[in-house]
Parts: structure tokens; C-alpha cells; sequence
């Protein structure tokens, strides 16, 4: 297993071009699990992946519906895009039955499932993850990403 990475992500945009750079990275079946406080970043890293995959549509926080499926279009590269699915998991506060009615198992055999609010939650649903913990500094746009494939 890898040492864990650190960012430095002084703006908005550089934390939705490091999404589209770990996009590069990722394919159907993985997950990504965004763990930080409020106005981490957690969404604007979605975003940035989201278009790195190649996502169809506008991608915004799910947190009143809690998932939200985005269909594959085509790469920045042209190639085919992949499917997403951007789930927000702070309002199921770690219930594992509303969890498991969301059937993300099996939308990790089509899809990269990106789960916000994650941490401890979802890590059970695949082999191995890519965890995101981003942090931001008071009073500033500045995030730190610390990132690591778990296994």
C-alpha cells in the first residue's frame, strides 16, 4: 500500500482540477471516500471528478436526496466517459439499513460511487477505496487533501 499524498489547493478551481486529475485514476467499480468538515471542499472535488470522468450534466450536492446518479458522456480526452453516483451520507448518520436501500453495491459494478460523509459508513461496499480527507483553512479558500488507496 502507498504512503498517503498531500495537497496543498489554494482555490476552488485547484481542488476541482485535483478531482479531475484523480479522475484520470479511476474506473467503474471504484469508490471515493470525501471525509472533511463543512466547506472542505468535499463537493467542489466531486465536481472536478465528475468532469475528469467525463459525466454528463451538472453535478451539486445531494444532500437532500441523498444520492444522485450522473450518466457517462465523454472524457475532456474524448474517450467514453464513466457513470457516477454522488452520495451524500451525513443525513443517514451511520444507518446501515437506508444505507444498504440505496443498493450502491450495484452501482459500483457500473459506476465510481463518491460518497461525501463516508468515512466509517461505506468502506465495506468495496475491496479497496480511495480516501479523500480534505481540510480548509479558517477564513480562507486554502484546503489541504490528504489521499490514500486503502485496501
Amino acid at each position: 500500500m502507498a504512503e498517503p499524498q498531500q495537497r496543498v489547493l489554494e482555490t476552488v478551481e485547484d481542488t476541482e482540477a485535483f478531482g479531475r486529475e484523480l479522475a484520470g485514476g479511476l474506473r467503474p467499480g471504484d469508490l471515493v471516500v470525501l471525509d472533511g468538515p463543512l466547506g472542505a471542499g468535499k463537493t467542489a472535488l466531486t465536481r472536478g471528478i465528475a468532469v475528469g470522468l467525463g459525466v454528463a450534466g451538472r453535478v451539486s450536492s445531494p444532500t437532500f436526496i441523498i444520492a444522485r446518479a450522473h450518466r457517462a458522456g465523454v472524457r475532456p480526452d474524448g474517450t467514453p466517459g464513466v457513470a457516477l453516483v454522488h452520495v451524500d451520507a451525513y443525513r443517514l448518520a451511520g444507518d446501515l439499513d437506508e444505507l444498504d436501500s440505496l443498493d450502491l453495491d450495484t452501482d459500483l459494478q457500473h459506476a465510481v460511487v463518491v460518497v461525501e460523509w463516508g468515512k466509517g459508513v461505506v468502506e465495506h461496499l468495496a475491496d479497496r477505496h480511495l480516501r479523500v480527507q480534505l481540510a480548509r483553512e479558517p477564513e480562507s479558500d486554502v484546503r489541504t487533501a490528504i489521499w490514500e488507496w486503502i485496501e
